[in-house]
């Protein structure tokens, strides 16, 4: 199997650029310029468009053209499925630029002053980056999650980073980090402290700014996590 329980992972993360990469790791693994297909390139493209269908079943993605029904017959149907790979790559690869323009947009509207945002002081910005660092290094060498859930919070972390400017249109993904404290409390209880206090500073900057943003009154409090629950043994 080329694709595994991490990049499914991914996939149902990061749609667009994930379904751009099982096209590019297709076009990695057949010969297209021969006159015959083999077996392998046959297991391949069965593998990559199977996949992608069920992304497009379970709406992580929308595409109109209907799915190639296979037939048995090793030649014809790699042509259909690799011309429908093609089609989705191309599609894909244009929304994947929108996206990018769309973001990068927002991101000057945003800083030219065009529109709504929530603005963080310098000093708060270098924080939760600073906090946000701390945080991948403290989840990439704890024992205590398992990889897939270890992955996905570094994967949420990166994105943060990534998008995270002076400036901002919302800050969805910065709130989202509380859910995630909430789920390691309820595992870990106390052994999670040192995440969660970090979590707790991050939220504590975030409120503040949205508060102020939303004119709030001074020193409205914000709703912190609860790291009263212990861990207890039931034996």
């Amino acid at each position: 199997m080329m694709f595994d329980e991490k990049f499914l992972t991914q996939l149902r993360d990061d749609p667009i650029s994930s379904v751009l990469v099982i096209c590019q790791r297709v076009e990695m693994e057949i010969n297209d310029e021969l006159d015959y297909w083999t077996n392998k390139e046959y297991q391949v493209l069965l593998e990559a468009v199977a996949l992608i269908d069920s992304a497009i079943e379970s709406e992580l993605i929308s595409f109109d053209t209907q799915t190639p029904t296979v037939i048995g017959n090793v030649t014809d149907d790699c042509k259909a499925l690799k011309f429908f790979l093609n089609s989705i790559s191309q599609h894909f690869t244009t929304a994947a630029a929108q996206q990018k323009f769309s973001q990068m947009k927002s991101q000057f509207k945003l800083t030219l002053g065009g529109g709504f945002s929530y603005e963080f002081s310098q000093g708060d910005l270098t924080r939760i980056q600073t906090l946000v660092n701390e945080l991948r290094e403290q989840i990439a060498s704890s024992t205590l999650f398992e990889g897939e859930h270890q992955q996905r919070l570094l994967r949420r972390l990166e994105k943060i980073q990534t998008e995270l400017h002076k400036k901002v249109s919302d800050l969805d993904r910065l709130w989202g980090l509380i859910g995630d404290a909430g789920v390691v409390i309820g595992k870990f209880g106390n052994d999670a402290k040192p995440l969660v206090d970090r979590i707790k500073e991050i939220a504590s900057i975030v409120w503040q700014t949205q508060s102020r943003a939303e004119e709030l009154p001074s020193g409205t409090p914000v709703p912190l996590l609860d790291m009263s629950k212990e861990k207890h043994d039931d034996s």
